[in-house]
């Protein structure tokens, strides 16, 4: 034999080259958790969505799925206590205190990581809204365990890792991340990714609450007052049933008011690709993909867009896709359900006549039969 032939094989690369060694002490860890949002008494809708994943997660790994809501006493948290269980939660872990009225990084950090600690799931999910990835990030440095951010997909692997799958290299590629040595295993899903889960009425079920272990004077920051958003409320691509967005294959900025023209007519809310926001064409607000808005829309109508992977992603859970190209080997047409190899600039115009027409007064009852 010679001495090459003695040498040890090289390991595998990627995951295939590592051993799943979980120390002895992450072994007690169990159940399924999703940290319920909760800001000024509302609940953001990120949760319920989280919620009907960790269902499917949980049911795979044969565990319970719990809710971990964070909040002041009052009837806006125990509102969300009750909703957890609506949404499919079989428990609930509660921590309530004065000082966490409004969102603050150290309280809620502290309370998500001492029940964590102190109940030990083997999973935990946060929306990735501003709140999500702000706690996500502390509470997951704080424990030491890994944080798979923006995911698009979860499942649960052969041997009961969670499988997080996100996009990555600027959105050109997909690739599935685990954390194999440490528990909890973390991670954020933007808003709009996963479908709502069916509300049903049921009962408040167990409700464990736990004491947060801090006071106001152990907190640096403090809040002085509150300003909201004025733009916040003017833009709500997430949850329009209708989206008409544009790209670059429109040509010009001016180009975008058949966008506007088309979304005003069906009622709808307009968006854009990212290539467009960096043009200063659109505002960032109205950029769909995965570094803008994730969309589920009923109707989602691309006009001049590509369908490079980062829009794909935010857009695929539309129920129906209709892509407009001069390209017929655009991406985009691999996942749309209607493609119109055609001048957008064109097209719309007529488009919005014909939707004009359609929707006119006196064709209203046809529509409705």
């Amino acid at each position: 034999m010679t001495e090459e032939a003695k040498k040890p094989a090289a390991p595998a690369a990627g995951r295939a080259g590592m051993k799943k060694e979980l120390p002895e002490h992450f072994k007690s860890y169990k159940h399924v958790w999703v940290a319920i949002e909760l800001e000024r008494g509302q609940v953001h809708p990120v949760s319920y969505e989280l919620l009907g994943c960790g269902r499917t997660l949980a049911d795979k790994l044969g565990v319970q799925l719990a809710g971990a809501v964070i909040g002041p006493p009052g009837e806006a948290t125990w509102h969300a206590v009750a909703e957890a269980f609506a949404y499919g939660a079989d428990m609930v872990y509660l921590v309530e205190d004065p000082i966490l009225k409004d969102y603050r990084n150290e309280p809620y950090s502290k309370a998500l990581t001492d029940l964590v600690n102190t109940y030990q799931p083997e999973i935990l999910l946060l929306g990735a809204t501003t709140l999500g990835r702000d706690l996500a990030g502390s509470v997951a440095t704080t424990l030491r365990t890994g944080l798979t951010a923006d995911c698009t997909e979860l499942d649960v692997d052969d041997d009961k890792s969670l499988a997080a799958t996100r996009p990555t290299f600027g959105g050109s590629l997909l690739c599935t991340i685990y954390t194999l040595n440490y528990r909890p295993q973390m991670a954020t899903v933007r808003p709009r990714v996963m479908p709502m889960p069916e509300r049903q009425e049921r009962p408040v079920g167990r409700v464990i609450q736990h004491k947060l272990s801090m006071t106001e004077e152990d907190i640096v920051t403090k809040v002085l007052s509150f300003i909201p958003d004025g733009q916040s409320s003017k833009v709500n691509l997430a949850y329009a049933d209708i989206v008409v967005a544009g790209g670059l294959g429109l040509g010009a900025a001016e180009n975008f008011q058949l966008i506007r023209n088309l979304a005003s007519t069906l009622g709808a809310e307009y968006g854009c690709s990212r290539p467009v926001v960096q043009k200063g064409w659109m505002p960032s607000e109205r950029q769909i993909g995965q570094t803008g808005k994730t969309i589920r829309p009923k109707l989602y109508i691309a006009a001049g867009i590509s369908g490079a992977i980062q829009h794909r992603v935010g857009v695929e859970g539309a129920d129906l896709i209709v892509a407009i190209n001069t390209d017929p080997n655009a991406p985009i047409f691999d996942f749309a359900h209607v493609g119109l190899v055609t001048d957008a600039v064109r097209f719309l115009p007529a488009l919005t006549e014909a939707f004009v027409r359609r929707l006119s007064p006196h064709n209203r009852d046809k529509l409705a039969s």
